[in-house]
C-alpha cells in the first residue's frame, strides 16, 4: 500500500499516516480484482450495523488502551477519565474539555470544522471538478435536489477526512442558522485516499447528510457529512432553525474513517495560505477544530 503523507499544522512536518486497518483497505482497494468485493460489502449496510454493535459491546473496552498506546493519542485532552469507557466506541465519540480546541475568533474568520486531513480547492470552476484518474466528482451527484449545483459551480470546496484515531465530533465552522439535514446515498465505502484515488465518486454515493448553514455575511455554506465503511451512523446533535456560534457542535460520527464536505458560495472564503500551497500538491494538512480555515474575501464579497 503507498504510504499516505500529510503535513501536520502544528510542527511544520511532514509524516507517514498509520492507518487502522490497512491491510484490509488494501485488500480490497488495492487490486482491481478485489473492488466488486469492496463494493458489496459497501452496499451490504448489515455488515456496518453488526460491526458498530461489536464496537458498543462491553467487550470492547479492552481494545481502548492498545488503541491509545499505538497512535498516541493525548488523554489529556478527553472530557472524561479512560476508564469511564463502556465501550471502544463509547471512547471514539468521545468529548474533549473546550480548553483543548480553542477556537480562532472573529466574524470574518471560518474555522476548522473537525480534527481532520484538510484538502482546499478555492475555485472549483478551475479545476472543472475534482478528477482522480479520470473519475470526475460531479456536483449535481453530490448534492441531489437539496442544493442548486450551479450556484457553487465556481465556489469553494473543504475535504475534511478523519480518520479513525482522530476526535470524531464535528462543529460549526462560522456563526450560523443550520436547515434540516438531507439524508442521500446508500453505500458505505472506505474514504481512505487509496480508495478514493481509485475512485472520487464514492463521495456522492455514500451514504451522506447535507445541511445548508445561513450567514448574512457568509452567504449559504454547504455542510455535508459522508459515511463510510463501518461507519453506518451519522448522528446530528444540533436543532434546525436555531441559531450557533462558530465552535459549538454539530453532530459526531460512531466508530470509522468519514470525511466533512463544505462547499462556499464563490468569492466568499480566502482559505488560509498553508493550506492552499498544499493542497495544490495533493497533500493534506492535519489540522484541529477551531484554528483558521479561511477569511471572508472582502475585496470581491459584499
Amino acid at each position: 500500500m503507498k504510504k499516505i503523507v500529510y503535513i501536520d499544522r502544528i510542527s511544520h512536518k511532514v509524516e507517514e499516516e498509520k492507518v487502522y486497518g490497512e491491510k484490509y483497505i488494501h485488500f480490497l482497494y488495492g487490486k482491481k480484482v478485489f473492488r466488486k468485493v469492496a463494493h458489496f460489502l459497501a452496499a451490504w449496510i448489515g455488515l456496518s450495523i453488526f460491526y458498530g454493535w461489536i464496537q458498543k459491546s462491553f467487550l470492547s473496552r479492552k481494545k481502548i488502551i492498545p488503541f491509545i498506546q499505538k497512535f498516541h493519542i493525548n488523554t489529556e485532552e478527553f472530557l472524561d477519565s479512560v476508564d469511564s469507557f463502556s465501550s471502544f466506541n463509547h471512547f471514539f465519540i468521545r468529548k474533549l474539555k473546550t480548553t483543548a480546541r480553542p477556537i480562532i475568533p472573529g466574524d470574518k474568520v471560518a474555522v476548522l470544522p473537525a480534527d481532520a486531513r484538510y484538502l482546499v480547492y478555492p475555485d472549483l470552476s478551475a479545476i472543472e471538478g475534482i478528477w482522480v484518474k479520470g473519475n470526475k466528482l460531479s456536483l449535481e451527484e453530490l448534492l441531489g435536489p437539496y442544493a442548486d449545483a450551479r450556484r457553487y459551480a465556481e465556489g469553494s470546496l473543504v475535504i475534511a477526512r478523519l480518520a479513525p484515531v482522530d476526535y470524531h465530533r464535528f462543529h460549526f465552522p462560522v456563526d450560523c442558522t443550520p436547515s434540516p439535514s438531507f439524508c442521500m446515498g446508500k453505500l458505505l465505502h472506505s474514504v481512505n485516499p487509496q480508495a478514493l484515488k481509485e475512485n472520487i465518486r464514492i463521495l456522492s454515493s455514500n451514504k451522506r447528510a447535507l445541511s445548508i448553514l445561513k450567514n448574512s455575511l457568509w452567504g449559504d455554506i454547504l455542510y455535508i457529512e459522508v459515511g463510510a465503511l463501518f461507519v453506518g451512523a451519522i448522528h446530528q446533535t444540533y436543532e434546525p432553525g436555531k441559531r450557533y456560534t462558530k465552535g459549538e457542535e454539530k453532530g459526531f460520527f460512531s466508530f470509522g474513517g468519514s470525511t466533512l464536505l463544505l462547499l462556499f458560495e464563490p468569492g466568499k472564503i480566502l482559505f488560509s495560505s498553508d493550506l492552499v500551497q498544499a493542497s495544490s500538491q495533493g497533500i493534506e494538512v492535519l489540522g484541529k477544530m477551531g484554528q483558521i480555515l479561511g477569511v471572508y474575501k472582502e475585496n470581491i464579497s459584499g
